[in-house]
């Protein structure tokens, strides 16, 4: 039997101290005792990982390994290791078993009758309430010390400060870096004189060689900004100044997804927690000049003028090199969608810049509305999109059909095998042969069985995929209404709310739109659903899967091409459709 085992602790503090080394001697003396093998390759551990969350290198390894059919088994110590959250507990073990790979815990064991069931779901709860119990007192604990001037807010000593190896949360541990001091009261005098931006001191520091805090050539305008904005240098360390909050805006499509985290928040500056002092870099009036620059700039900076007009501002990505598009207005009056790649390396941190070319914005805006209107007009097109995400292209006659014949196919089996029993008893056949016989049956009836069963999951999908053509087919016709006299504004709201994502390359388009499926989405912008996405990033359906019964679909997305001129001449795109493949809902995104 093919056996896996699998370790996880919470923090590195916990994997330094080898507890993770006691789930896996625990798990090898188990194994051992049953007779089985675990090769190195087949011991998948998650050091300084939270339960909170699925998205661990460990996991998603053990996960694809079952997914590939290498494993039998699984053993974990108990729940909570594998998850902190019951639907991610179930979420888990549900895919493993669907993938011939059940779960083992040796210190709770668990049955499949109703009292297992509801005994996990208990377990499954109070870890979670442990999580968040564990996390509160945490809080409070750090925010006592910080109070009593006893913990430093950072891991990491800001730029200029070096913090003690043997006790790096310690105040009386941090001490001056008299070189990177230098280099901070220098990028304060600089941005403090007249009409000297980020960039030029960005540029000024590259041109003297001196590299950022990560040891890299190229200053980045959020490096600098940090730095700038750091109360640290004026002497009086603060904790609490800034607070997260779930992401409201999804990363491009074009992006790799990462580590989930949080958006931070600036706290007013009542809120904040003085700690205690350090020798101080600049002056207190040098820091508030900066400060009161600072936000003069922000409030003038070009990103905040919105005097032009484009439909697809900040929905248009790269497909060469998968970095954002900018609307941009050059001589002459024209505008073109330009990848951000093509700029200035202090602001793409990439050495080469993107080799795209220009967009036509006013070209490009009437390409993708015209194909919008095409796909609200036709929504036939998302239904079929929807039947093949979903996987299944069944009609409901030939849903019928075949569940008649996997019927007729059991039964004939059945009888086989009753026929063979008789003459086993009637002393035609030896013990030997009519073992094998019925074997061979039984198997065949299995996988009958196990057809039929894939097929009755099939039909309840009908009935989703039913539902959700209704729902899309009323909010079509809705809308068809008023675009031929939709204002900027009217085209605007509905992009936002029907496009997820435009990608170009070059003269090709793909267009990534997200249909409503019920009236509570409608008022609900695909985006704001990118928190959700990252807390559970990888759950898929699959042919023959399920949806756990906790989830609902809110959102369907379709993907689109169409083909746009290299120049500005106004011709006609040629549009063409593609099949789809994105399905979205509330708490999570499906890729197909």
């Amino acid at each position: 039997m093919r056996v896996a085992l699998y370790a996880r602790v919470s923090t590195l503090h916990q994997a330094q101290t080898q507890t993770i080394d006691q789930q896996l001697i625990r798990l090898q003396a188990y194994a051992a005792e049953h007779g089985w093998s675990i090769p190195n390759e087949h011991i998948f551990r998650d050091d300084g990982r939270s339960g909170a969350t699925l998205n661990r290198p460990g996991l998603d390894h053990l996960r694809d390994a079952a997914r590939a059919g290498e494993l039998d088994r699984v053993l974990i110590t108990e729940p909570d290791r594998l998850a902190r959250n019951y639907v991610q507990q179930m979420i888990v073990m549900d895919e493993l078993t669907h993938n011939g790979c059940p779960i083992e815990f040796l210190d709770r064991p668990l049955s499949d009758d109703p009292q297992g069931r509801l005994l996990q779901q208990i377990q499954g709860a109070v870890a979670e309430y442990e999580r968040t119990l564990i996390g509160d007192r945490m809080r409070r604990g750090r925010q006592a010390k910080y109070r009593a001037g006893t913990l430093l807010p950072w891991t990491n000593a800001p730029y200029g400060y070096r913090l003690n190896p043997d006790r790096p949360r310690d105040p009386g541990g941090l001490c001056l870096d008299a070189a990177e001091a230098v280099i901070i009261q220098q990028i304060f005098s600089w941005y403090a004189e007249e009409c000297t931006s980020l960039q030029q001191v960005a540029r000024q520091l590259q041109a003297q060689g001196v590299p950022t805090p990560s040891g890299k050539q190229i200053w980045s305008l959020c490096t600098l900004h940090n730095i700038l904005s750091q109360p640290a240098y004026t002497g009086q360390v603060y904790a609490e100044r800034f607070t997260s909050r779930p992401a409201r805006i999804r990363r491009s499509a074009t992006h790799p997804m990462g580590r989930p985290h949080d958006s931070l928040v600036a706290q007013p500056k009542e809120a904040w927690i003085p700690i205690c002092s350090i020798p101080a870099i600049i002056s207190q009036a040098q820091f508030d000049r900066v400060q009161q620059k600072l936000a003069q700039n922000q409030r003038f900076a070009r990103r905040n003028n919105t005097t032009g007009q484009y439909l697809l501002r900040a929905l248009v990505s790269c497909g060469l090199c998968q970095s954002s598009c900018t609307a941009r207005r050059l001589q002459g009056g024209y505008t073109y969608y330009v990848c951000a790649a093509k700029g200035n390396p202090i602001h793409t941190r990439k050495a080469e810049k993107c080799a795209a070319r220009f967009s036509p914005a006013q070209q490009l805006d009437a390409v993708v509305w015209h194909d919008l209107c095409d796909v609200l007009t036709h929504p036939a097109s998302i239904a079929d999109a929807l039947e093949r995400a979903h996987g299944g292209n069944w009609l409901p006659q030939e849903l019928q059909a075949r569940r008649e014949q996997l019927h007729q196919a059991q039964q004939r089996l059945r009888q086989q095998i009753d026929r063979l029993t008789e003459a086993y008893l009637g002393a035609v056949i030896p013990l030997p042969e009519y073992q094998r016989r019925r074997q061979d049956l039984e198997q065949k009836l299995g996988a009958l069985t196990t057809q039929d069963e894939q097929l009755n999951m099939q039909v309840d999908r009908q009935h989703e995929v039913a539902a959700l053509k209704l729902s899309t087919e009323a909010f079509c016709q809705r809308v068809q209404a008023g675009l031929a006299q939709a204002t900027f504004a009217q085209k605007r709201q509905l992009v936002e709310l029907l496009i997820d994502r435009v990608i170009v390359a070059n003269s090709d388009v793909e267009i990534h739109y997200v249909i409503p499926t019920s009236p509570s989405s409608e008022h609900v912008r695909f985006c704001h659903l990118r928190s959700d996405y990252f807390h559970t990033p990888d759950l898929i359906w699959r042919a023959g899967g399920h949806a756990p019964e906790q989830i609902r679909i809110d959102l369907m997305g379709v993907v689109a091409s169409a083909q746009i001129g290299a120049g500005i001449d106004g011709s006609d795109p040629h549009l063409l459709h593609i099949p789809a493949y994105r399905i979205a809902r509330q708490g999570a995104k499906f890729w197909l």
